[in-house]
């Protein structure tokens, strides 16, 4: 493993232990495609320690999974099940995606960032929750007339 610092130079591209590497905080980058090769080792994971150069890193990344979970939402909250099925999916896919939010990427993200997505997500949220107690309600609805009638 190597380690670019350019605040030491005694360190600066030597081959270092990998638990002293991973022990560091930061955003690893990981692809299984690319691989660098440095001094004749390939190199598959990079880990960026610095904020402001692992923010455009992060906000690509994370946009591009909260516009799949924005279609994914969309698609689950115009769906018509009467079991109300589709809205739970959807209120469980939301809430997976704040932890995911909040304990992987959040330190690298801007607050702006943060704001913009969890508006949007609260507006789908409150308008699963508002599809789930209208299936509810129909369904108590459909239970007492049918309790009436016999």
């Amino acid at each position: 493993m190597y380690s670019v610092n350019n605040r030491s130079f005694k360190n600066k591209g030597k081959l270092l232990d990998k638990t002293v590497i991973m022990d560091i905080d930061g955003f690893l980058m990981a692809s299984r495609k690319k691989v660098f090769q440095i001094e004749g080792s390939s190199i598959r994971e990079i880990k960026v320690v610095n904020k402001k150069l692992a923010n455009p890193l992060v906000a690509k990344k994370v946009f591009k999974k909260y516009r799949r979970l924005i279609s994914l939402l969309t698609d689950l909250l115009v769906d018509d099940d009467d079991s109300g099925e589709s809205c739970r999916e959807a209120l469980n896919q939301i809430e997976k995606f704040r932890l995911e939010i909040k304990n992987k990427y959040r330190v690298y993200l801007q607050k702006k960032e943060l704001e913009k997505m969890s508006k949007q997500l609260v507006t789908l949220q409150k308008e699963a929750k508002r599809k789930m107690i209208e299936i509810e309600n129909s369904y108590l609805e459909y239970m007492n007339s049918n309790k009436k009638g016999k």
